[in-house]
This record gives structure tokens, C-alpha cells and sequence, in this order.
């Protein structure tokens, strides 16, 4: 699902709001979530997941073209952890799928 879709599926769901406040709330959600993590901080949504960082070392890479090894710098990246809901949702539905 891309971000058009969600809003579309949430249009749906909520018909009472038009496609550009559900767009505004979403754009909204995502940019707090980005500036928390940006400034070091952690999101959690209960049943659903935690946002947060993880720190990667510097370490030494290869160019894929050249093959020559490259410097890559330590850098933050993002990490999503999923919550107990969500991750016994998953496994219900594999589970589902298996029988089937």
C-alpha cells in the first residue's frame, strides 16, 4: 500500500472527510514520526509498533562497479519493531494461509 492508497482507504472509511484534510492528517502523522526520529526520539503506537533508531558503524564497503573498497560513514537508520497485535494478526493470517 503507497501513501495515495491509504488515503483513499481512509476516505472511504470516513466519507464525512474530504481527500485533502485525510491527506493533510496523513502528511501530519508521517512528518511528526520523521521529526521525533530525527530528533533522537522514539514513537510507539500501542498493538501496532515502536519507531526508532539504530546507530550503524563506520565500516569499510566495496564500489559494486570497481570492486574498490569505499569508506561508508556511521550513520542512524531507522528500525520498526511490530507489536504484540499486530505481530499475532500476522502470524494468524500465515496460519490461515497454510490451512487453506
Amino acid at each position: 500500500m503507497i501513501r495515495s492508497e491509504l488515503v483513499q482507504k481512509i476516505c472511504s472509511d470516513f466519507p464525512d472527510l474530504t481527500q485533502r484534510e485525510v491527506e493533510n492528517v496523513v502528511s501530519s502523522l508521517f512528518d511528526s514520526i520523521t521529526q521525533q526520529l530525527a530528533d533522537g526520539g522514539r514513537v510507539e503506537l500501542r498493538g501496532f509498533g515502536a519507531f526508532s533508531t539504530r546507530q550503524r558503524d563506520a565500516r569499510i564497503g566495496r564500489n559494486p562497479r570497481t570492486g574498490e573498497p569505499v569508506e561508508v560513514a556511521a550513520k542512524r537508520v531507522p528500525y520498526f519493531k511490530p507489536g504484540k497485535e499486530m505481530r499475532e494478526r500476522l502470524n494468524l493470517n500465515a496460519q490461515k494461509a497454510d490451512n487453506d
